[in-house]
């Protein structure tokens, strides 16, 4: 059976600077809603033939939508205006070390999907507990559950459409690259940073 457990754990510090630093942590995430669904849409685009994934990405992308209009609602009860960051480079560096020939260019794609909503799931559920915002919390707590659901989404598709044991030899790898990402925490408070 394929197993994605992180290969680190979120640190304190992430802890700290994500809570003493909310609006840059609700702008960021509002970021990152938009990018996971422009990401699933990315998917729609490359592999349009693939049914499965037209399926199940589909709603994918219109849910992520709906998250970020939530995050979006928040911004605003909290006087918070609405602009845009700059990236942490977690994703860009993550996307660095996927195979670009194919198919192994899928499932790399879809494996690093599976983490950052990993990612997403368990550090959504940091911000649950932590944050001083009762509604806020009660938000991210229901918000880390859809996470989870995301990733193992998107490793199920990897398993629909490539042998486990292949699945769990690459998703090891990029788990390991994705922990010595997040090694030293960015500068800047980031949900992936």
């Amino acid at each position: 059976m394929v197993t994605l457990q992180l290969a680190s754990p979120t640190s304190e510090a992430w802890i700290e600077q994500a809570t003493h630093h909310l609006d840059l942590i609700l702008l960021d995430h509002a970021n990152c809603e938009k990018k996971a669904a422009g990401n699933a849409l990315s998917l729609l685009f490359r592999y349009p033939a693939n049914g499965r994934l037209v399926e199940a990405l589909s709603p994918l992308a219109r849910e992520e939508l709906q998250h970020f209009e939530r995050v979006h609602r928040h911004l605003q009860r909290l006087g918070i205006p609405f602009r845009p960051l700059s990236a942490a480079p977690y994703a860009s560096r993550l996307n660095q070390h996927l195979r670009r020939r194919e198919p192994e260019h899928l499932l790399d794609t879809l494996l690093a999907a599976a983490i950052i909503e990993a990612r997403s799931h368990e550090r959504l559920g940091l911000l649950g507990i932590h944050l001083p915002d009762p509604e806020l919390r009660q938000f991210y707590l229901w918000l880390a559950a859809a996470e989870e659901r995301h990733w193992q989404l998107y490793l199920e598709l990897a398993l629909e459409q490539f042998p486990a044991d292949q699945v769990q030899e690459r998703l090891d790898t990029l788990l390991q690259v994705e922990a010595e990402i997040l090694s030293t925490l960015h500068p800047e408070p980031r949900v992936h940073s």
